[in-house]
């Protein structure tokens, strides 16, 4: 059989767009777009002309019902979107009251932008009904409806609310279950790219660096999917499943399995490479082919590479525990997994400035004041851009290296998408046929790739901007005007990031960093008292998902435009913490009840010990200069002594951060030692 013949265009979607929730998010948006657009059409043309108002506010509304819309439940998302309609039809009837008044309406504006920010305090509906009041005080204060055409103009929100409800609610409608199956497909096309990989470097007698970090990227991106597919298992309240006889903890097991599995791959792989045979054997998921290698495992035991053929053997074993957890989805849509109702309570509303999002709120007021005013400078009837780029570039971002990344990715999409834009607005001027279909194209191609490149949303929404400008007349010239106006937003934004209430990425990246030594330590500890089974499998998933956070906290520190451009040592310092955090995967896993007893404990009091120097330093780990691992291509007796192993190469990792000699303790012989003198 060929060696890619399971690797169809679907595997290569779902590896590359987890339960193709990007895929959703963009069509939702662009079906409700074209809807609203399409109904309002016809009301223009045979029932009422409509103001270019309604126009604006319903396709913009219809963007933001697609995107800010967060809450859980048809009947939530529909009581949200009324409440936002009301708040549009508010502020838009306010801008056009004080039209004749431009000075007082500037200073509304800025009311507005610092309501509707501190709005995010109370929670996803607070979010959202903040953003639909701002977009539509945007666009009132931008086409300008009389009093008058307010009436008319009502009927774009209204339009875009329930055709965006339609498409949400019915046509592509939220399903965990659905959901829940294609996650699963996503992980095993991940672990399907993982195998390819490890299928080129077989049989070579190494594997040099730069394979190295493809494959440690892989397992980054396995561990995304694994963790978005584990929210959509329904867990009891406490989180922890109280036995494997339940349907949602036999899938939660096999998930667990499949990626533990996959990263011992890697990691024995590195060690010894596998033979090509094998791993085209498990891709093909060939039983006869398979079955000698069981023996060889056994025969060469005492080698590296016998620990690496058991790991690929393992991985063919999950895959397929994988691929029939699957094909069971597939038949009954998960009818044994019984939906957990949602019993979150609200939490108190912190109104103070030690709330970040009041901080937050804040300095999106103050950015937008200084992008108005210099805005203003630059033009008196387009200076909106400037404050539309400083209000969205504070929009999911954490200190101020995230808020100057989106600055930066903001102005880049627009000056290239404007670029790209008007070279296509001046090949199919006035040929409405091309250009509405080139327009919609670009609408989806911008919020298919939102969730992964702000740079490349900004670029296609930039030349959708300069196609509707083609279309209706207005000079293009305006658009350069529209790049100055988005530069001074996004200067405005940066500026006050780091001036005002200051969140340093440091700090965001101790707080991150605390959250996964504190994972680590309720890990360790409950090894400590004698627990196991799905307690330490669901504190072990707890260190992934604070391991993920630790690498959205220190992705601006590697970035090219920052003072601090490390990201050798970046990648190197994450690369520690994966390490680590796929050991106490194997801890979980491995530990039972041990006849051994004293030695582990022995090795967890090191390990703390470890963890604590460590913990109160910080992210001082990620600006150490080390010298290169040298690795000791020691054997991993991994099948045997998984508990033991794990908590050696817990410590060995952490003694890594913080390098005390010319050669790195990569050997954890040190670490017992130490612990044995203790």
């Amino acid at each position: 059989m060929h060696l890619f013949s399971g690797f169809q265009f679907r595997d290569w979607l779902l590896a590359n767009d987890p339960a193709l929730s990007r895929l959703r998010m963009a069509s939702r948006v662009t079906l409700t777009i074209v809807f609203s657009f399409l109904v309002l059409l016809a009301i223009q043309i045979f029932i009422v002309p409509l103001p270019t108002a309604a126009f604006g506010l319903g396709i913009v509304l219809s963007i933001e019902g697609g995107v800010a819309v967060r809450d859980k439940g048809n009947t939530r998302q529909l009581v949200t979107r009324l409440f936002g309609c009301v708040a549009s039809l508010g502020v838009v009837a306010i801008a056009a009251g004080l039209e004749d008044r431009r000075f007082l309406s500037d200073l509304v504006f800025l009311v507005v932008i610092a309501l509707a920010s501190a709005g995010r305090v109370f929670g996803p509906r607070g979010f959202a009904i903040g953003m639909f009041a701002f977009t539509s005080y945007f666009m009132g204060s931008y086409f300008r409806p009389s009093l008058a055409e307010l009436p008319d103009v009502a009927i774009g929100p209204v339009v875009s609310v329930l055709f965006g409800h339609l498409v949400r609610a019915v046509l592509l409608p939220d399903d965990w279950r659905r959901d829940l199956l294609r996650s699963l497909e996503s992980v095993r096309g991940r672990i399907n790219q993982i195998l390819f990989k490890l299928a080129a470097l077989a049989g070579g007698a190494e594997i040099g660096e730069a394979d190295r970090q493809e494959l440690r990227q892989l397992e980054d991106r396995l561990k995304e999917v694994v963790l978005m597919a584990e929210t959509f298992i329904p867990r009891p309240a406490g989180g922890v499943f109280d036995a494997t006889a339940d349907p949602a903890a036999e899938l939660a097991i096999r998930l667990f399995d499949a990626h533990l599995a996959a990263e011992s791959a890697i990691v024995l792989s590195f060690q010894s490479p596998p033979p090509f045979a094998l791993v085209h054997a498990v891709i093909e998921a060939d039983a006869a082919e398979l079955a000698p290698y069981s023996a060889m495992a056994e025969a060469i035991r005492d080698e590296p590479q016998g620990e690496t053929v058991r790991a690929l053997l393992w991985l063919g074993e999950a895959r397929q525990q994988l691929t029939q957890a699957i094909g069971e989805g597939q038949a009954s849509g998960f009818a044994g997994i019984d939906a957990v109702k949602d019993t979150a309570q609200s939490e108190k509303i912190d109104f103070s400035f030690a709330n970040p999002l009041l901080r937050s709120a804040l300095q999106i007021t103050l950015a937008s004041a200084l992008a108005m005013g210099f805005g203003l400078l630059l033009s008196r009837e387009r200076w909106f851009w400037a404050v539309l780029a400083a209000f969205l570039v504070f929009t999911n971002t954490n200190s101020r290296g995230d808020t100057a990344m989106k600055a930066l990715s903001r102005s880049l999409g627009t000056v290239f998408g404007i670029a790209i834009g008007l070279l296509l607005a001046t090949l199919i001027s006035g040929q409405l046929a091309i250009a509405i279909p080139v327009a919609a194209v670009c609408i989806f191609l911008a919020f298919y790739f939102l969730q992964v490149s702000y740079a490349t949303m900004t670029f296609f929404i930039s030349i959708v901007l300069c196609l509707v400008y083609g279309m209706t007349g207005v000079p293009l010239d305006l658009l350069q005007l529209r790049i100055g106006e988005t530069v001074i937003g996004a200067v405005a934004g940066t500026a006050v990031a780091f001036l005002v209430f200051p969140a340093r990425t440091r700090g965001a990246l101790d707080a991150a960093l605390a959250r996964w030594f504190q994972a680590l330590e309720d890990l360790l500890n409950a090894i400590g008292e004698g627990k196991s089974g799905f307690e330490l499998i669901a504190l072990s998933q707890k260190i992934d998902a604070c391991y993920r956070d630790v690498t959205v906290a220190a992705k601006p520190l590697g970035s090219s435009w920052s003072v601090v451009t490390r990201p050798g040592q970046i990648r190197q310092t994450l690369a520690i913490f994966l390490s680590c955090t796929y050991w106490a995967r194997i801890l979980a896993k491995s530990s039972t009840a041990p006849a051994e007893a004293d030695e582990l404990k022995r090795l967890i009091a090191a390990d703390l010990a470890l963890m604590k120097d460590a913990a109160a330093q910080g992210s001082t780990c990620f600006f150490i200069e080390r010298k290169a691992s040298r690795t000791t291509g020691r054997h991993l007796p991994l099948s045997r002594e998984g508990a033991r192993l794990g908590l050696e190469m817990i410590g060995s990792a952490l003694e890594r951060l913080y390098p005390q000699a010319d050669v790195l303790p990569f050997a954890p012989g040190e670490v017992i030692a130490r612990s044995k003198q203790g």
